[in-house]
Formats: C-alpha cells, structure tokens, sequence
C-alpha cells in the first residue's frame, strides 16, 4: 500500500479523536458511542485508566496526527522495502505508551505483530481498526504469543529485560528497561513554570518513564514553592490506588524514623536515588551545576527525559513539556524508525 495513503488515514483518525474528545455524550455517533464504551471498560480493567488520563493521552495523540507533521517525520528516513513482521512487546504503564512503536512499524512498510500488555487492551484495537478503514486496510495482527517475527522491540522491567535479551538474541532486537525522568531547577523559575512541572510530575499519577521523579534544587531554594504550586493536582489523593501509596510509603518513613516534607497527597524526600516511589519525590540540593552533570553522566542509561529551562545540552525539555513527545521523541534515544529501515 502507498505510504501516502497509509498517512491519510492516521491523519484522519487524529481527526476522529478529535471530534470524539470536543462532543457530549448526547452528540456521539454510534460508532463514538462504541469508543466511549471502549474507554470506560478501560478504566474498569485498569483503575490507573481514569478517563482523564484516557482523554489526556488521546489528545496528545490527536494533535500529533496531522498529515504535515507525519510525512515531515517519515520524510526524513531514506525509503525502505519493508516487508518484515515486527514484534512488538507493549508495556502498560500508561494509556496507548506503545501507539508510537506501532505506527512507526506500520510506516516502515513493515507488518506489527502485537502482544499487548493485559493492562492495555481496549484502546489500541479500536484505534488500529478504525485506522484500517480509513487507509484501504492496513496490515497488523493481534497475538497472545509471539511468534514468525523477523525483529522485535520490546518493553520490560530491569529483571524481564534481561530475559528478553537473552531469548531475542539471534534476531534483531530493541530492548527498553526501566527509566524514569529528572528535573533540574535554577531557582529563577516562576510560579507557572513550576505548576507546569507538577503536570511532569503528576500526569498518569507518575507512573510513566517520562515523569519527573528526582529534583535538584539550588541551596538556598525553598521547598513551600512547591507545594503551592504542586496543588493543582492535589485531588490526586482521591484516587484510591494513589491514595493507598501514599498512605504505605508515608507510614514506612514513620516507623523508620525518616525525613520528609508533606502536604496531605505528595511527599518530597531528600534522597540522591534516582527512581523514587510513587508519590514520593526525590530530591537533592546542589551548589553548583558540575555536581548535577556527574549525577546525569553516571545515570544516564536510566534517565528518559531532563526537565529544565538551563542549558545542560542534554535535549533537555521545558516545563509542562515531558509527556508530550514530538513524533521523533524516541523512547530510550534508540531511533525506532532508523532501525526497522535498516532490517533486511
């Protein structure tokens, strides 16, 4: 099938998402009315799915499919024969997190055989089958097991990583472990700035690789900022699985006799580990920039994204700006659509 056509499509599901997310339920077609059902049995299978988080990311995704945006991203990869099946292991953490891996494989001109993760398994069939209809068909197969797959990428934790090294070996391979993302405060930042990095912070209750889970701040910075401008989301707490993080990880520094700051949905801990529990953040205070490069240096295999308005020339993002990657944001800074045009 002609590229073009393919790209069509996706842009005019970026269309339908649209329309979808800017109706009331009273207004939905019955086709809108079936993706509505979709969403909500979503959230039922997986609680982390509100429909906030549901609609948030369907947008993100709505505003990148325009067919100016596609084809100035495809158009910069040489052509390829395509023609291969592509495996695709899909993580679960946050709504549609492998929608990107799978429309990269789909306009390499190659087949995605997918295994969805169980945490994720009614909005991307919808989506793929509307994209279908709307490109004179596109190919892509749904599976419970991998298998007759040419290529795979695959997302796991640190310990399944390992395995899935070890058992993708002999075929070419992307293998993605567990990440998480930092920000780097001068102390000049505004007020909005930092509501904005509550949203790097909070969005999908912290659970994606490109949420903010370690600050550093200058010496003299005053924590108070943050909690008052980090209460835009304190109906966080009302969540009943955030809610009973919190309330584990809060009674664990009791009884450990630990120091932290709280403000009733978020605590702040002075800790140098990179990945802190969910809702918890890490943070450390630094004299100088020389000692949060060391740091970013000696982790940068486990970093994804760096929040900050200074130059660390390290494709460091703005505030508010962590989860919503262009089309060429690459998890892992691996170039997925570079590596399925170089498989044979």
């Amino acid at each position: 099938m002609n590229i073009s056509i393919k790209i069509s499509g996706l842009a005019q599901l970026g269309l339908f998402i649209n329309q979808f997310l800017e109706k009331t339920e009273e207004c939905y077609s019955q086709e809108e009315a079936l993706f509505s059902a979709k969403l909500s049995r979503a959230e039922i299978e997986n609680p982390w799915f509100t429909q906030d988080s549901l609609r948030f990311a369907l947008k993100q995704w709505a505003d990148l499919l325009t067919e100016e945006n596609l084809n100035n991203w495809v158009n910069s990869y040489p052509g390829t024969k395509g023609g291969k099946k592509v495996g695709l292991i899909l993580a679960g953490n946050i709504p549609l997190v492998g929608f990107h891996d799978v429309i990269t494989v789909v306009l390499s001109g190659h087949t995605p055989v997918i295994k969805m993760s169980s945490k994720d398994k009614q909005v991307l069939p919808f989506l793929l089958e509307k994209w279908a209809s709307l490109s004179e068909g596109i190919e892509y197969q749904l599976v419970e097991k991998l298998e007759n797959y040419d290529a795979v990428i695959a997302t796991g934790s640190n310990n399944t990583a390992r395995y899935l090294e070890y058992y993708f070996k002999n075929k070419p391979n992307i293998i993605r472990k567990n990440r998480t993302s930092v920000a780097v405060l001068s102390g000049k930042e505004t007020n909005e700035e930092l509501q904005l990095l509550a949203e790097d912070i909070f969005r999908y209750f912290g659970l994606g690789c490109r949420n903010v889970t370690r600050l550093f701040i200058p010496q003299d910075f005053k924590l108070e900022r943050l909690f008052e401008n980090f209460v835009g989301f304190q109906d966080i707490i009302n969540h009943h699985k955030y809610a009973n993080n919190y309330d584990y990880n809060r009674a664990v520094y009791l009884l450990n006799q630990e120091n932290f700051w709280d403000n009733n949905f978020v605590m702040l801990k002075e800790d140098t580990q990179l990945f802190s529990p969910l809702s918890v953040i890490n943070f450390s205070r630094y004299d100088n920039l020389a000692e949060v490069e060391a740091f970013l240096n000696e982790n940068h295999e486990n970093i994804q994204c760096i929040v900050s308005h200074l130059c660390l020339n390290r494709g460091e993002v703005g505030f508010g700006e962590a989860q919503t990657p262009s089309l060429n944001t690459y998890a892992d800074d691996i170039d997925t659509m570079a590596f399925l045009s170089a498989i044979d």
